[in-house]
């Protein structure tokens, strides 16, 4: 009985580390829920991990918080300007002032050290690159101290989906109104004004868009998830 449990538990095991090849995606669907459900249960795994202590120590962001935050961030943190650092090169990035919720949170994200080592895990050839997250259970254990919240939209400050805008995408399940998910974002490569009133355009490429080209190009999976691994090293706050 011992032997046939041990075997179950291989396979079981075995069919987990195929993750990759499983995750699906429609290529004109921007979205997060190719790793929802993995960051899902990192995070619920992450939380029981940690001590009644520890959670009542800590400041967590939440759905009822987050904007009162942000709001009061933004008139203390002004900057604008960040560099997203990648093995292919580095790609500067406009932060608008008009998406200021938005702004803030990537700022804030970038000065906690969110954004090391997640990656660019959804690339299509002269369309999109999207990171900001992973299937790290590392990367996703960080959520847990910042907290789990979304953002609304904000379409209505006359920005389009051009080529060079740095967009958020909308979260997983039960989401009817497309609000945003915080930890993720996505590059445009060519214009696609479809995604107009979708998804919130929060800043612009000003360097660099010629290496958010070369990641388009790698070679990915039927997920469009590349088959080397394309990390976002950091996201330095410039100016």
């Amino acid at each position: 009985m011992r032997i046939f449990i041990l075997i179950i538990a291989c396979l079981f095991i075995f069919s987990c580390e195929d993750k990759q090849s499983e995750k699906k995606t429609k290529p004109t669907t921007i979205d997060s829920t190719k790793v929802s459900k993995q960051a899902a249960k990192e995070e619920s795994d992450s939380i029981s991990e940690g001590s009644s202590e520890d959670k009542k120590s800590e400041f967590l962001l939440t759905k009822e918080n987050a904007m009162e935050f942000f709001l009061q961030y933004d008139k203390e943190h002004k900057e604008s300007k960040v560099r997203i650092v990648t093995d292919y090169g580095d790609i500067d990035i406009e932060l608008f002032e008009e998406t200021k919720f938005h702004r803030s949170n990537f700022i804030y994200l970038a000065k906690q050290g969110y954004f090391d080592n997640t990656q660019f895990y959804r690339v299509i050839e002269n369309y999109i690159i999207q990171g900001g997250s992973t299937d790290n259970r590392d990367v996703m254990k960080k959520r847990r101290y910042i907290g789990k919240y979304l953002l609304p939209t904000d379409t209505k400050r006359g920005f389009h989906h051009d080529r060079g805008v740095i967009s958020m995408p909308s979260s997983e399940i039960e989401n009817p109104y497309k609000l945003a998910s915080p930890y993720e974002f996505f590059i445009m490569l060519r214009d696609v004004h479809e995604l107009d009133g979708d998804y919130t355009i929060f800043g612009k490429v000003t360097s660099g868009l010629n290496v958010a080209d070369k990641i388009a190009n790698v070679a990915t999976d039927d997920a469009d998830w590349p088959l080397k691994n394309v990390y976002i090293r950091r996201v330095e706050v410039l100016d």
